[in-house]
């Protein structure tokens, strides 16, 4: 797929106005966005989404539109995920309301920043080592592994990383927020707030997820101006989505193991990729190994949809299940009228 210059400019010009207007907003005015203005932000962003696949579909073909858009999928679910741990984050640090579309937005863009990195690391290594493919799937077969141990999403699944629990140890911290500012001078001392033990845990995790995404996205489509344009598209919205679904991420409890699914099958793709191009001497003499399939990205697409969709209708269900329960636990018993005539 050849991407011109100028095609690679107006990406990331426009990535960097929308970002750019955003911290603008955000910066003079934060708050918590309404539904109706979180809903048009996200219809918005998809919007964006779906007609560049259309223009790659027009530009360059199928095969590679697919890509986008099975690379697209993944890496919005993998973002929603990490959205859980945010809406974890934030009830842990009790931040206020109106000051979280700001950490949102920060975490938003060290994501971004973090993504950016391993896109072009990882683009690097596969240009100068095809081998890299089977690190690539025995990570995210590992990945997949770990996540589908930990089960449903839950609370309790959340643990602080080491460098949290430095930065809540070593800095001097203040227990009050000052609006959304990350120091803040009291008798004389220069003093973290909260929202800087905020940024930094959020910036950890943005870390953790971006090892995950990118051998991920790299398993659908090995074009780095696709791989690029997946990832900001799967970012772009993220922050309306989390005011706008709030407590129903919390519902979400399948979404880990529908995603360890996803990537123990991109995993495998990977690896029989790595041995359909095999240049390692210890593996079929260093020769290409012919039987190793190569699986089309078509069906990628749509195992993607399918599991994903599984995956959000049974999450659905036992949540609606377990609030029924609940309610009719919580429910006034009936009097027993024998019971009564009899006192």
């Amino acid at each position: 797929m050849h991407v011109a210059d100028y095609v690679w400019y107006i990406t990331v010009g426009l990535l960097l106005a929308l970002l750019a207007f955003d911290v603008f907003v955000i910066g003079r005015r934060p708050h918590e966005p309404s539904t109706k203005e979180s809903a048009r932000a996200i219809i918005f962003y998809v919007s964006l989404a779906v007609i560049f696949g259309l223009g790659v579909w027009f530009f360059s073909g199928g095969e590679y539109a697919g890509e986008f858009f099975a690379g697209w999928l993944t890496e919005y679910s993998l973002s929603v995920d990490n959205l859980f741990i945010f809406l974890i984050i934030m009830a842990r640090f009790q931040v206020p309301r109106k000051y979280q579309q700001t950490a949102l937005l920060v975490g938003i863009i060290l994501a971004l920043f973090f993504r950016g990195i391993f896109i072009a690391v990882g683009a690097a290594a596969i240009n100068e080592f095809s081998w890299v493919f089977y690190l690539f799937g025995a990570f995210l077969v590992y990945t997949a592994i770990h996540l589908a141990k930990q089960g449903e999403n839950d609370d309790e699944d959340y643990k602080e990383n080491a460098v949290i629990r430095f930065a809540k140890k070593r800095l001097n911290a203040t227990d009050e927020y000052n609006g959304v500012k990350l120091t803040v001078r009291k008798n004389g001392k220069r003093l973290v707030t909260p929202m800087m033990i905020v940024i930094i845990a959020l910036g950890t995790t943005d870390l953790l997820f971006a090892l995950d995404s990118i051998p991920a996205i790299y398993g659908l489509t090995q074009e780095p101006f696709l791989v690029f344009a997946a990832n900001v598209f799967a970012l772009m919205g993220l922050r309306q989505l989390y005011f706008l679904l709030g407590d129903l991420l919390r519902r979400l409890v399948y979404l880990s193991l529908g995603l360890s699914v996803v990537l123990a099958f991109i995993g495998v793709k990977l690896v029989l990729h790595a041995m359909h191009e095999n240049e390692l001497p210890f593996i079929n003499g260093g020769h290409h190994i012919t039987w190793a399939p190569e699986i089309p990205i078509w069906f990628s697409l749509g195992f993607i949809i399918v599991t994903l969709g599984i995956t959000t209708l049974l999450s659905l269900h036992k949540s609606r299940t377990i609030t029924a329960e609940a309610e009719a636990e919580a429910a006034p018993k009936p009097v027993d009228q024998t019971d009564s005539n009899k006192s």
